[in-house]
């Protein structure tokens, strides 16, 4: 019989192989997630036998890793701070630097309980998760995104966070009303000239969350322009950009008339989230 461990050296192999990075740790989140166990449990199962049905399917799904396929779209789940979101291609996969985000904002002064719009909400975990986070504080939480399918995988998120909120399709501001005391916004960033030097697995997030523009910054521009007149007197803008652009973002706010303009840096010190208030 194969063997937990069996499954774990020969997967870790063939995905070296195929130059996949970090191939032990995609393994064990594959293998962990068919068994429906934690990560950690299967360093106490190593001599437990695969059934067929799981063997089966581990080896479909470790033949589209070594394709570059995503691990988060081939789990369907992805963790995002204290919570799992389900993944898949409607939806930018989110990043650790978002994470960090959550936490910047969390931070902040502003009023609350709060009114919470997330614009280019996309799989919606940002929103979702400040709202989980503040509990009571979050009065109310709007999750905005031009596309339908990155909506309707946050709805499913939504519905399985239990959180109440109001989903709307719109071109940044286009079809928003009502104004709110923090406006959060992780918005496509990446230049077109940039495509050619992503990773494989990027590919795979829709284009329409990706790229904007020749320099990035073609959603950046309008968004910063337009949010000082939807924000409450007090109220904050919070933005993840690019690894360039946080100077660059920080002139947009200033120039649209908001004050106490800051950009926070991710933990690898690059000033990434802009920052901002109506005063």
């Amino acid at each position: 019989m194969t063997t937990i461990l069996d499954v774990l050296e020969k997967g870790t192999a063939f995905l070296e192989k195929k130059g996949i990075g970090e191939p032990r740790l995609n393994m064990e989140l594959m293998v962990a997630y068919e068994l429906g166990i934690k990560r950690m449990d299967l360093y106490l199962r190593f001599d437990q036998p695969l059934e067929k049905a799981a063997l089966a399917s581990l080896r479909k799904k470790l033949k589209k890793r070594s394709e570059s396929f995503p691990l988060q779209h081939i789990n369907k789940v992805v963790h995002f701070g204290n919570y799992e979101f389900f993944c898949d291609h409607r939806a930018l996969i989110p990043r650790p630097e978002t994470e960090e985000l959550v936490d910047l904002v969390k931070k902040q002064l502003f009023t609350k309980p709060a009114r919470i719009l997330d614009i280019g909400c996309g799989s919606g975990v940002l929103g979702l998760t400040l709202s989980r986070e503040l509990g009571p504080d979050c009065e109310q939480l709007t999750l905005a995104d031009l596309s339908t399918e990155a909506l309707s995988l946050c709805e499913q998120n939504r519905k399985a966070l239990e959180v109440e909120a109001k989903l709307i399709e719109s071109n940044l501001f286009s079809n928003i009303t009502g104004n709110f005391d923090l406006i959060v916004a992780n918005l496509p960033y990446i230049a077109e000239g940039e495509r050619g030097k992503l990773e494989p697995e990027v590919l795979h997030d829709p284009e329409i969350a990706l790229f904007s523009g020749p320099d990035g910054l073609d959603l950046l521009r309008p968004f910063c322009a337009e949010c000082n007149a939807f924000l409450n007197t007090g109220g904050i803008v919070a933005l993840e950009v690019g690894y360039d652009q946080g100077a660059i973002v920080a002139g947009f706010l200033r120039e649209a008339g908001l004050t106490n303009v800051s950009i926070g840096n991710d933990l690898n010190g690059i000033p990434r989230f802009p920052l901002a208030q109506k005063a």
